[in-house]
C-alpha cells in the first residue's frame, strides 16, 4: 500500500509547539509518510535554536530553508513572506506531497498555504476560525479560505469556518495537539534546573516565580518600546523572581527586544533571569508551576486554562479568542498590570479547562490525514 506523504512546515518555537504531538503521530502510522520542513525563526540562534529541539526529539527535516528577511519591520514581514512562498514552492517540486499541512497564522504559514495552492496541493489548516487581534487574524481567515481540510481547536471556531462558506464535511473538531504534550508528562520542575543558559539572576525553581513573553503586535508598530517598558515598569516593582523569554520575529520585535536589552543592562534586575527558548515539555513545565504568566502569548490563554494557570493578557494581541476563567486582561499600563498581576496571585490556581483539547489531538489529526479524501476542489458552502 502507498503511504500519503503528509509536509509539514515548522517555522517558529510557536509553531513546532503546536505540531509535535502530530509529528509524532503521522511518523507512528504506517499508512502516512511524514516530510517535515524547518524553516524561518526555528533556524535562527536568536530565536532559540528550535531545529535542535526538534531533532533531540528525533526528527530530522527533510528540508531547511533560511526566509527571514533582517529588520522585523513591516516591510520585511511582506518580503520574508514573498521569499518564502519562492523557496517552499521548490521544496514542493522536490518532495511531492500528497497534503500539505499548515499551522495557525504566521506570514509562514500564509506563504505555505499560498505555495500549496498554486501547486495543486491539498493544504490542512490547523487552529482555523480562532478570533484574535492584530493581524494574525487576518492572516488565519485567509489561509482558511485557501484550505481543503481544518482542523480547529474548538466548536465556536468550526462554527465560524462555517458562517465564512467552509463546508462542514471538510472540517474536524480536534482540540490542539499543544495540549497531547502537556497533558502525560512528569511536571515537576527538577529536570529545568540548571539546564539552559540564559543570562541574568540565578532562579530558585522551588520559589514562586513569574513567568514573563511579550510578543509585538504588527498592527501597532512602533509602539512596541513603550508597550514593553509598561511591563517592566510593573515587573520591576514587584521584584519577584522571574523567567523572562524572548519575543518572537514578527515586525516590531526589535523593539521589544531593545526594551528587554536596557532593562537588563542598565536596571540589572537581580531577580530576573532571561531565556531565548525552551522545548516544548520544559516550557509547560514552567508554565505549570508559575503564580502567573504575563504578557501576551497564546499560551496563557490556551496551555495556561488547561494547567488552570493564573494569566495577565496585556493589549490586543488576543483579543476576541476563547479564553478560560484563568485570564485576566489590561492595557499597556504599569499600574493595571502590577494590579492584575497581584490579584491573580492572591487567586491561586484555576480548575482545569480543557475547551482547547484533551490530549488527543494529534493522533486525531493523524487519522483524518490518512483516511479522508483529498481534493484540491472546493467551493463557498452555504
Amino acid at each position: 500500500m502507498r503511504k500519503r506523504k503528509v509536509c509539514v512546515v515548522v517555522a517558529s518555537r510557536a509553531n513546532y509547539g503546536r505540531v509535535k504531538s502530530l509529528l509524532q503521530a503521522i511518523r507512528d502510522r504506517p499508512d502516512l509518510e511524514l516530510q517535515l520542513i524547518v524553516g524561518a525563526s526555528a533556524l535562527l540562534y536568536r530565536f532559540g535554536n528550535v531545529i535542535e529541539v526538534i531533532r533531540k526529539d528525533g526528527f530530522e527535516p527533510n528540508a531547511t530553508v533560511y526566509l527571514v528577511i533582517e529588520g522585523e519591520n513591516p516591510t520585511t514581514m511582506a518580503k520574508s513572506t514573498g521569499l518564502a512562498i519562492v523557496e517552499l514552492a521548490t521544496i514542493f517540486e522536490n518532495l511531492k506531497p500528497d497534503v500539505v499541512l499548515t499551522v495557525a497564522d504566521r506570514y509562514e504559514t500564509m506563504a505555505t498555504a499560498i505555495a500549496s495552492s498554486y501547486m495543486n496541493i491539498p493544504l490542512a489548516h490547523t487552529q482555523g476560525g480562532d478570533l484574535t487581534g492584530s493581524i494574525d487574524e487576518r492572516v488565519r481567515h485567509a489561509i482558511s479560505k485557501l484550505a481543503n481540510l481544518h482542523f480547529p481547536a474548538t466548536h465556536k471556531s468550526r462554527e465560524l469556518l462555517i458562517k465564512m462558506g467552509e463546508s462542514p464535511h471538510a472540517i474536524w473538531v480536534t482540540g490542539c495537539p499543544s495540549i497531547d504534550v502537556i497533558s502525560c508528562i512528569d511536571l515537576s520542575l527538577d529536570s529545568v534546573m540548571q539546564k539552559y543558559g540564559g543570562t541574568g539572576a540565578p532562579l530558585d525553581w522551588n520559589r514562586p516565580y513569574l513567568l514573563v513573553l511579550q510578543h509585538p503586535v504588527t498592527t501597532e508598530f512602533g509602539d512596541g518600546l513603550r508597550q514593553i517598558e509598561e511591563t517592566i515598569q510593573a515587573i520591576h516593582a514587584l521584584k519577584m523572581q522571574t523567567v523572562w523569554l524572548w519575543p518572537n520575529v514578527d515586525a516590531g520585535s526589535d523593539d521589544i527586544a531593545k526594551g528587554i536589552r536596557l532593562y537588563r543592562e542598565h536596571q540589572k534586575p537581580d531577580f530576573v533571569h532571561f531565556y531565548r527558548n525552551f522545548s516544548v515539555e520544559d516550557y509547560a513545565r514552567i508554565l505549570n508551576n508559575t503564580v502567573c504568566i504575563v504578557g501576551n502569548s497564546s499560551s496563557g490563554l490556551r496551555e495556561g486554562a488547561y494547567f488552570g494557570t493564573p494569566c495577565v493578557n496585556i493589549g490586543s494581541r488576543q483579543d476576541g479568542r476563547e479564553r478560560g476563567n484563568n485570564v485576566m486582561d489590561v492595557d499597556h499600563n504599569a499600574n493595571q498590570i502590577g494590579a492584575a498581576i497581584c490579584k491573580q496571585m492572591s487567586h491561586g490556581r484555576y480548575p482545569q479547562n480543557t475547551l482547547f483539547g484533551d490530549g488527543t489531538s494529534g493522533k486525531k489529526i493523524a487519522e483524518i490525514l490518512a483516511t479522508a479524501p483529498l481534493s484540491i476542489h472546493k467551493r463557498l458552502h452555504f
